[in-house]
């Protein structure tokens, strides 16, 4: 079985002025399923546009990915789209959580997208809730939640349609030491009980401690691919 995401020679150059940026410069990046990835660099290394380019929010000028084995350049938008739908899920810093619906109703939007039915989706949220520990605060409003409970609701409704990997972007930014200890905890339990695939951004060494294997970015490039010590 091949890996569940493959970037081959991918390229991002941006202009500036009259001169360009190599953002991502000719970057590999293969993930087997189970895998937790970590991509670490300092700010302005290219691990950003890295991560916007495997997720497709931006295409690269040249280099190709692979999802599941399927192209996801060189195809239609709403192929792309239904792409990102079906194999990714994402984790932002900020939680990017609908503050109108619930918590429950959050989680459940991803497969309402993919055709679940009402009954289904909502099944399947409360499932994906439970697994995070959320199951008292299913009906409550972002609002009325602590920053860490936030996020457990960004990584239920990541996990929620079961896709081939969930792309983190800097999960544990916006919260204190402990929380995000608890959400690394959450992250980890996850991978290794459930065989979840993360790949994360992040400038958190603990993240990439407890990740199975370290990319470490510079100037554009990969400059290092560690693979780090199993924990018993």
């Amino acid at each position: 079985m091949g890996p569940v995401m493959k970037a081959t020679r991918v390229w991002k150059i941006y202009p500036s002025g009259e001169s360009t940026v190599q953002a991502v410069k000719g970057v590999d990046v293969s993930v087997d399923a189970g895998e937790m990835v970590a991509i670490m660099g300092p700010s302005g290394c290219g691990k950003t546009t890295l991560l916007n380019i495997l997720s497709g929010i931006d295409e690269p000028n040249s280099g190709d990915v692979h999802v599941n084995g399927e192209p996801l350049f060189g195809i239609s938008d709403n192929q792309r789209t239904r792409m990102r739908a079906e194999y990714l899920g994402f984790i932002f810093q900020d939680f990017n959580l609908l503050p109108v619906l619930s918590a429950v109703e959050n989680v459940e939007l991803p497969l309402l997208l993919l055709g679940n039915s009402a009954s289904e989706a909502r099944a399947g949220a409360l499932e994906a809730l439970q697994s995070v520990g959320l199951s008292d605060r299913a009906e409550h409003l972002p609002s009325e939640l602590s920053g860490g409970q936030q996020q457990r609701v960004a990584v239920a409704r990541a996990l929620v349609h079961n896709p081939a990997v969930i792309l983190c972007d800097e999960p544990t930014g916006n919260l204190d030491s402990v929380t995000s200890s608890e959400v690394l905890e959450l992250l980890h339990t996850l991978n290794r009980e459930r065989n979840t695939t993360f790949l994360i951004v992040t400038h958190d060494p603990m993240i990439a401690e407890r990740c199975t294997r370290t990319l470490q970015m510079s100037d554009g490039t990969i400059v290092e691919d560690r693979r780090n010590d199993e924990e018993e």
